[in-house]
């Protein structure tokens, strides 16, 4: 009697949090933008990379990584509608770990990359990638304590 009270209630707090999930990443897809089976959000402010990237995690997500060039044209028409006057966002893609090995914030290696010309060139001062509007969603190495606008990326289950 006593462990299937437990039970239900375990289940019941399971199905509660799940809903609390999904409403935050509704709430998330409401203000930013949904493509596939992603949801993009743009900051209000700006942030280093890793703040930026912790932040996005704290919110259920991570900073974006676009895996194509629909990903990126999504990316790039969001950044123009809702952010015009903002041209760099940091984007989940670095080069921390193995200088020269650009990965995603899991650390998991990219199947795809959109370097603009003469890019990455910083060596081991630039370890953090930024999304350029101005070169049509092209990839740029910063340093990584610069303050930028950032997107987050929502998987939608």
């Amino acid at each position: 009697e006593k462990d299937d009270l437990k039970t239900q209630i375990d289940k019941l707090w399971r199905e509660v949090n799940a809903l609390k999930e999904m409403q935050a990443l509704q709430t998330v897809c409401l203000r930013g933008t949904k493509a596939h089976k992603k949801c993009y959000l743009i900051s209000e402010g700006t942030k280093h990379f890793h703040e930026a990237n912790e932040d996005c995690i704290a919110k259920g997500g991570t900073l974006a990584i676009p895996r194509n060039n629909d990903e990126t044209n999504i990316l790039r028409d969001y950044g123009k509608k809702s952010m015009p006057r903002v041209s760099e966002f940091w984007l989940g893609v670095n080069d921390m770990i193995n200088e020269g090995k650009f990965v995603d914030v899991n650390g998991m290696a990219l199947q795809y990359f959109n370097w603009d010309r003469a890019q990455p060139n910083g060596g081991k001062r630039e370890n953090c990638v930024f999304f350029s509007q101005t070169s049509q969603g092209k990839w740029v190495d910063e340093v990584c304590r610069t303050a930028k606008r950032y997107v987050c990326e929502f998987l939608i289950p």
